[in-house]
């Protein structure tokens, strides 16, 4: 296959690290803001690609270096989620958004099902479908996980301000969020909660309720406000609080 055929097409999903030896699985849904040529931007400025509505700014980073630090797999997305987002269920009304924060999106408006299921078919479902694959391989062989999906979030939304460093997001897994975020709340300074600045729904959210509340796995989504991952600095100084919380919950029950 041609090499900048795959760069603008790669496969649907990075895998780092797929045998490490954590029980903690991460995913990063909203990893890249990549748009293959074809699609045009959407017809956006190519700024808006730049910005929290293309993909969670400082996310993968985040995710690469938890990966290592932990010895765990982590799966990251490779398309913008303005494509379609991975962490909304197929059919719902952010799946392919028309509008996000402020911004239409043209591009996505008046897309007949030969499109929809395109993009599903090259984005959502392998990204999906090697998780599920993942996590069956594990309970097979008698391996404890838990899941940990990496976001960020952006410090004011449509005019309303977010106080928060983090959030931690669940439904069923209180103890393992609860866990988390008392990890993070070792640094006093730090202001993180529980369901901030969302809730997980199962008509709004896709990995937590699929790939854990629906197996029995306990599964978290964190967020963290993308500010605080601008640079270098910030993004290794949030792997290492992340480390620190998740490295005494590695083990599945404790």
């Amino acid at each position: 296959m041609d090499a900048a055929y795959e760069r603008d097409w790669p496969g649907a999903v990075e895998v780092l690290n797929e045998g490490g030896r954590s029980g903690i699985v991460l995913l990063c849904e909203h990893a890249s803001n990549h748009m293959p040529a074809s699609y045009g931007s959407l017809g956006l400025d190519a700024k808006h690609l730049r910005r929290h509505i293309a993909w969670d700014i400082g996310a993968a980073e985040v995710t690469r270096r938890l990966s290592a630090r932990l010895d765990a797999p982590a799966f990251l997305s490779t398309y913008s989620r303005l494509l379609i987002d991975l962490n909304r269920p197929l059919g719902s009304e952010g799946s392919i958004p028309l509008r996000s924060e402020d911004t239409d999106i043209p591009g996505n408006t008046g897309l007949d099902a030969v499109e929809r299921e395109r993009r599903a078919a090259i984005m959502f479902t392998p990204f999906h479908d090697e998780v599920a694959r993942h996590l069956d391989a594990r309970q097979a062989a008698g391996r404890p996980s838990r899941i940990v999906t990496m976001h960020s979030f952006t410090p004011v939304f449509l005019g309303e301000e977010r106080p928060w460093h983090a959030g931690v997001l669940y439904d069923r897994a209180r103890q393992l969020g609860e866990a988390i975020l008392d990890g993070l709340r070792a640094d006093p300074a730090l202001n993180v909660a529980a369901n901030v600045p969302y809730v997980i729904s199962a008509d709004a959210d896709y990995a937590v309720p699929v790939h854990g509340d629906e197996r029995g796995i306990e599964a978290v989504l964190v967020e963290i406000r993308q500010d605080l991952l601008a640079d270098d600095a910030g993004i290794e100084e949030w792997a290492g609080r992340m480390a620190a919380a998740l490295a005494p919950l590695q083990e599945a029950g404790r």
